[in-house]
């Protein structure tokens, strides 16, 4: 039964009302008789107490239904006024007084203090044991609270079986809103609005009532009498997470307990879609990152890619097409989920306002990306952009490592089909290559060959034998002396031998720039005017980040 037409329970404070307690056998058995507060018969009786003590106010929370015989209320009518008034004060449900040896009747000073607090004061004619009210009563309360837990339940059956159908959040939420007769929301953590469900007041759209109430508010506490519940999160390293926020705002009508409830039941199946939403989203992620390494590798040919690209959503029509690679590598947190990483970034490139194939690939720590240019002159206008939107998603899905250096982002050519399989290739390697260099928002994969083919010699004992005869004797310095010149050698070689520069840069003096720039030809026994000193040189200072 539906406890708004149901005058049983109070399903505001989770209790049985007045009215109801008197209908039960024990106190419609004394006949009691309603002199004062007859309209506010519908409190909640939360618990039932019975004294007669005159302090007995002290001793009690609110919500209580109060048995007494009246030897506590006093015989004066001033301690009877006051003893109506605490009672009123601290919140009781009501004041039952059974008649007897000490009042034959109520006296007025009782009644009438009653009727200006608003008190509901019943007198019962005949003797009842209260121990049987107390039992009776306290029965009926829990029954109250399983009849709760019954219909929360409903809800949570109900939501179950539409997942069991095919549905997913927006039915969990319809169900949810249907059931509190008000509007329902799903948020991030951080506020940002997912879903909503159900109508504001006369039908009006849910997100008026969500930017209403809570857009421009996501800081400040929710509307009084609103519901809040976190959707917890799950998996490794993210233990008492929360996903997200389910938010029920009393809009139509007042929320009560049951709610809270069957929102706690509902926030627990969202927990479970959304986990396998998370997992699906990344399946889907990796499965464009295999199409894109696949593209890459050559195993898919450039005339067959165009219509696996459409299954995949990706559309570019005739537009050249802009290869793009962003490798986190170990900026990545260790709770850190590719479908996490993957649907932020999704977010972020939505704006760039492109055709865009994202995809994943966990194993090399890449995110592979594939745009439709309009025209091959945009591609500095889209690479920042794409290159933004890239390193913005790693923040937001709050991936990266404390202190850890930032992802590196390498926008390859573009071109057709055959082009991207290359340049996808070329902006893999590159990307690898270019760890450990300046940080930028993003390196251009044609001006970053020498790094790359320097990366591919890693391994090959000639490439360290290279480093160190040109600049060992300055490796050696700098691990036993102070200041260190190879910093000084970097600098001034990146300023293409520009003394004026190389000092306002590394806020030098001319003479002490001088002197560095002397020491390190004698420790190197070489010119540094001379243009294959200068090449070697700098060959070995990019070549040293790949060489133990």
């Amino acid at each position: 039964m539906d406890s708004r037409t149901d005058n049983r329970f109070d399903t505001q404070g989770a209790g049985i009302t007045v009215q109801r307690a008197l209908e039960l056998p024990g106190l419609r058995s004394g006949l009691p008789e309603i002199v004062a507060g007859a309209d506010r018969l519908g409190r909640t009786v939360r618990w039932v107490h019975a004294g007669e003590v005159p302090n007995i106010a002290s001793l009690l929370k609110g919500g209580e239904l109060l048995l007494t015989t009246g030897y506590g209320l006093g015989t004066r009518p001033a301690d009877q006024r006051a003893f109506v008034r605490t009672l009123a004060e601290r919140g009781i449900a009501a004041l039952v007084v059974e008649l007897g040896p000490r009042f034959a009747r109520l006296p007025a000073a009782l009644v009438d203090t009653a009727r200006a607090a608003g008190l509901p004061l019943v007198q019962l004619h005949r003797e009842v044991p209260f121990v049987t009210v107390t039992e009776e009563i306290h029965t009926e309360i829990v029954n109250g609270h399983y009849a709760l837990l019954q219909r929360a339940e409903e809800v949570h059956r109900r939501c179950t079986e539409a997942l069991l159908g095919g549905g997913g959040v927006p039915q969990v939420l319809d169900i949810l809103a249907g059931f509190s007769g008000n509007p329902v929301f799903l948020e991030t953590a951080g506020g940002r609005l997912l879903y909503a469900a159900g109508s504001g007041p006369e039908g009006a759209d849910p997100l008026q009532v969500w930017e209403g109430l809570r857009g421009p508010h996501k800081d400040a506490p929710p509307p009084a009498g609103s519901v809040l519940v976190d959707v917890p999160g799950g998996g490794p390293g993210t233990a008492g997470s929360v996903r997200a926020r389910l938010v029920l705002l009393p809009v139509r009508s007042p929320l009560a307990p049951v709610h809270r409830i069957a929102a706690e039941r509902a926030a627990g199946i969202l927990a479970v879609v959304l986990m396998q939403a998370r997992q699906e989203e990344e399946l889907a992620a990796r499965g464009r990152g295999d199409f894109l390494t696949d593209l890459a590798e050559g195993r898919i040919a450039a005339e067959d890619a165009p219509a696996q690209a459409r299954v995949l959503g990706f559309k570019p029509g005739e537009s050249p097409l802009l290869p793009v690679v962003m490798r986190v590598g170990e900026t990545l947190s260790p709770g850190g989920g590719w479908a996490m990483l993957a649907r932020a970034v999704s977010e972020e490139l939505a704006a760039v306002g492109v055709p865009v194939l994202l995809g994943v690939r966990p194993v090399e720590g890449r995110v592979l990306v594939l745009l439709g240019l309009r025209s091959e002159p945009e591609r500095q206008a889209v690479a920042d952009r794409v290159a933004a939107a890239l390193r913005a998603g790693v923040e937001r899905a709050g991936m990266r490592r404390p202190g850890s250096p930032p992802p590196v982002v390498v926008v390859g050519v573009a071109g057709g089909w055959a082009a991207a399989s290359a340049g996808l290739r070329h902006a893999a390697e590159t990307a690898t290559a270019a760890q450990g260099l300046t940080d930028r928002p993003w390196y251009d994969a044609r001006r970053l060959d020498i790094d790359l083919l320097l990366w591919r010699l890693r391994d090959h004992p000639d490439l360290a034998a290279f480093v160190d005869r040109a600049i060992g004797p300055l490796r050696d310095h700098d691990h036993r002396s102070k200041p260190p010149l190879l910093p000084t050698l970097e600098t001034y070689l990146a300023h293409a031998g520009r003394k004026a520069e190389t000092a306002r840069e590394l806020h030098l003096n001319r003479q002490t720039l001088y002197n560095r720039l002397a020491r390190i030809g004698e420790l190197l026994g070489t010119d540094l005017d001379d243009p294959q000193t200068v090449l070697a040189l700098s060959l070995a200072l990019r070549a040293r980040r790949h060489v133990p």
